[in-house]
């Protein structure tokens, strides 16, 4: 059905067809600069941790992950410890994984699971999917307290195209129309929230914003991942911005194919080739999983999230992986081995190279990084994580936000 979401996509989709068909790619308007102390200076880093992290929405599940009522994950986040549930009216809602009498972590983080209750290890407080405090252990000598008062402390939370955004901060707002500035309705268009959840796995890494570069960066692609991708992957990117999100397309062979076929018959996987990037710190990645001779298999999206680590020069990127097709016992094997290998690049490639770059850095040999009119997309997300950074206010934060539009390359 044609929609105007559709439409556009169509219309993004002619145009990298047209690049990749006549050998061009569009640049931005000159060489960007960035100073390189941005990177490990201590200062600068709490800043981005609470201006950026603790204020923006961030994809702290799925709803292929959470699908049932009373399944859940517990999760740690910038600090802050975050209880993930699907409550029993079916709403993902997310909490503070704090006991309200003495402060213990009622779920152990990085555990998941189903359950229709929550029991506190240290005093067996125990509450229910909503949030509630539904038991206390003897109640009669505790005394009197307002049970409707000591439940979980709510987040914001609200899903959309299959992610689910959750704030770190109680009581704030969640403006997630304002974030998203539509980029959501044309999520929608990758159906993650029709697909099965297959798994995660991680990576520790360097710097957020040297991992995060990465994720924007096709320039390096045939250089640094010879070996894995190959030595004639595209290196060219054309960069489409939903506020401070980005799609990143390559005119490669793949889509200059499309000038063949009639744009009707163009599907949807072929209209959201690329990678999807959410700010601060998701990237959305498609790849093909399928062999000669086995029945099925499709899509499988490599989703990573990615959080910073305990000082300016870690992180931790969590990779997501969520696959269209039906997991069968004859594609479990291929299903392991893109996931072993998807993991190997980045542990191996990204981040060993990632690593070096940190410890480089902080010599102060060079007092900025530079990025090319090719990287459009590494000079839109400094650019961003410098003027929300600047947003000393929850209000700032909120007004800058709204500023955000939606920008297409030509």
């Amino acid at each position: 059905m044609n929609t105007p979401v559709r439409t556009t996509l169509v219309e993004l989709t002619r145009r990298t067809v047209r690049h990749a068909v006549d050998g061009t790619v569009p640049l931005a308007d000159e060489v960007m600069q960035v100073q390189a102390a941005t990177y490990y200076d201590p200062e600068r880093w709490r800043q981005e941790v609470d201006r950026i992290f603790r204020r923006s929405p961030l994809v702290l599940g799925f709803t292929a992950e959470l699908r049932e009522p009373g399944s859940y994950k517990a999760v740690e986040v910038a600090g802050i410890p975050v209880l993930l549930v699907r409550s029993a009216n079916g709403a993902a809602r997310a909490f503070v994984n704090m006991c309200s009498h003495r402060g213990a972590m009622v779920v152990e983080p990085g555990t998941s699971g189903s359950a229709r209750r929550f029991t506190c290890p240290y005093h067996a407080w125990s509450y229910d999917t909503s949030g509630h405090l539904v038991g206390v252990l003897d109640r009669s000598s505790f005394g009197d307290i307002d049970e409707s008062c000591a439940g979980f402390t709510t987040l914001p939370c609200e899903e959309r195209a299959g992610l689910i955004f959750v704030g770190l901060t109680p009581g704030a707002a969640l403006d997630l129309d304002a974030f998203l500035c539509g980029y959501d309705t044309v999520l929608e268009y990758l159906h993650l929230d029709r697909c099965n959840y297959v798994g995660s796995q991680s990576a520790d890494g360097p710097n957020w914003k040297v991992a995060y570069d990465g994720y924007l960066d096709f320039y390096h692609l045939p250089i640094l991942h010879k070996a894995t991708f190959g030595p004639s992957f595209c290196n060219k990117a054309i960069y489409d911005a939903w506020g401070p999100h980005q799609r990143v397309s390559a005119p490669d062979d793949r889509i200059a194919r499309l000038a063949s076929k009639d744009e009707s018959t163009w599907t949807d996987d072929h209209l959201t080739m690329g990678v999807w990037t959410v700010f601060p710190h998701v990237s959305i990645a498609p790849f093909l999983v399928g062999a000669e001779g086995v029945e099925g298999g499709g899509r499988m999206y490599l989703v990573s999230t990615l959080f910073p680590g305990p000082d300016p020069d870690t992180s931790v990127t969590v990779q997501h992986f969520l696959a269209d097709f039906e997991v069968t016992p004859e594609l479990a094997p291929l299903v392991e081995a893109q996931r072993r290998f998807l993991l190997h690049v980045v542990r191996e490639e990204d981040y060993l190279t990632g690593n070096r770059i940190q410890m480089a850095l902080k010599t102060g040999a060079k007092p900025d990084v530079l990025f090319g009119r090719n990287e459009l997309g590494n000079q839109r997300f400094h650019a961003w994580v410098e003027r929300l950074v600047q947003a000393e206010s929850p209000d700032d934060f909120a007004a800058t936000i709204r500023g955000g539009t939606v920008e297409f390359q030509p």
